[in-house]
């Protein structure tokens, strides 16, 4: 069965909206309050929500390609995050807790005062090994791809 490419706009468009249903059913139902690098990585699929409709509407390859590296940008933050939760690189400082050697106890409390609820370097939630930011890495690479063969003639 081939798939009229003008649908593949919607599939995608469809896609980013679930993963933001999904991202706010954890935030409220689960009671999962976003890192600073979860909302990053948010905001690709809230933009290419309304140029994937525009593109549709339009005919515009040029917003598919766009809408496209949009979600690659959004794939790249992701795994960015994944590798900051487990460890494999320094996140920014204002979302991690960064090395607390050599530190005097009144350093380590101001430390532990200014540090923000949600750390970017935990995983609150993995399934089968992987983050929730792995998944939204895996499931926005898929996407982006979607979105690049929408632009096929």
């Amino acid at each position: 069965m081939i798939i009229n490419l003008k649908y593949l706009t919607w599939i995608a468009i469809f896609g980013s909206f679930a993963l933001l249903v999904a991202a706010y059913g954890f935030e409220f139902l689960g009671g999962m309050s976003p890192c600073k690098m979860c909302l990053w990585q948010r905001w690709p699929h809230i933009a290419v929500i309304p140029i994937g409709i525009l593109a549709f509407y339009s005919n515009s390859t040029v917003l598919l390609k766009v809408s496209g590296l949009i979600i690659l940008l959004g794939a790249m933050i992701a795994f960015y995050h994944m590798g900051v939760e487990y460890k494999w690189w320094d996140g920014p400082s204002t979302c991690t807790s960064g090395t607390i050697s050599g530190l005097t106890s009144s350093e380590l409390l101001a430390k532990i005062l200014k540090a923000p609820i949600v750390r970017c370097d935990e995983v609150q939630w993995q399934f089968f090994g992987l983050s929730m930011a792995a998944w939204n890495g895996l499931i926005s690479i898929i996407l982006s791809i979607v979105w690049f063969k929408a632009t096929l003639k």
